[in-house]
């Protein structure tokens, strides 16, 4: 059994909710977002929100009910708040800095990486070695933020690349003489 899923999603006021068989879209202050859920979880709206539950005790539908219900709670919390990743870089000559609708990143190749920032993104940079990226799609944040880590993921030995900001780096000793 979920525990996550047996709760029903809470819609804030200012929150607009409709549900449409599989499908659930969600307007609010930030934006609208949709989300088409499989056919092993049933959506329902109810006086206490939105409730999802299993079709039936299949092992597909167990499994989708839990995540099923996190995505529809994302989309409520990503029209009413938002999302945010931060992003730390280390490392001498290492800085990045946002140019027109470019993420412009040195990070020690022999030239500098442009980063195209797409629609409904918004990412600033408040130091030289700090990116913060905010959207209202959990989904589209977490992959733009693990892209723009994988381009110099950090590196053991001496921490050198973009790593998240709650992100700790297990450091090796190095060899010895």
């Amino acid at each position: 059994m979920s525990r996550i899923g047996k709760r029903p999603v809470a819609i804030p006021s200012g929150v607009t909710v409709t549900v449409d068989g599989q499908s659930v879209a969600v307007k609010g202050p930030k934006g609208e977002l949709a989300f088409t859920a499989t056919d092993w979880v049933a959506l329902s709206m109810g006086d206490d929100g939105i409730k999802v539950e299993p079709a039936n005790q299949s092992q597909e539908a167990r499994a989708a009910w839990g995540m099923s219900r996190t995505r529809v709670a994302n989309l409520v919390k990503g029209v009413t708040d938002g999302f945010e990743k931060r992003l730390e870089i280390n490392g001498v000559g290492y800085r990045a800095a946002v140019q027109g609708k470019d993420l412009q990143l040195s990070l020690g190749y022999s030239h500098d990486v442009r980063y195209p920032i797409p629609e409904g993104i918004k990412i600033e940079c408040p130091k030289p070695t700090e990116i913060v990226i905010w959207g209202i799609d959990a989904q589209e944040v977490g992959q733009i933020a693990a892209e723009i880590r994988e381009l110099r993921p950090p590196e053991p030995y001496k921490g050198k690349g973009v790593k998240y900001a709650d992100e700790r780096i297990i450091r090796k000793e190095g060899k010895k003489k």
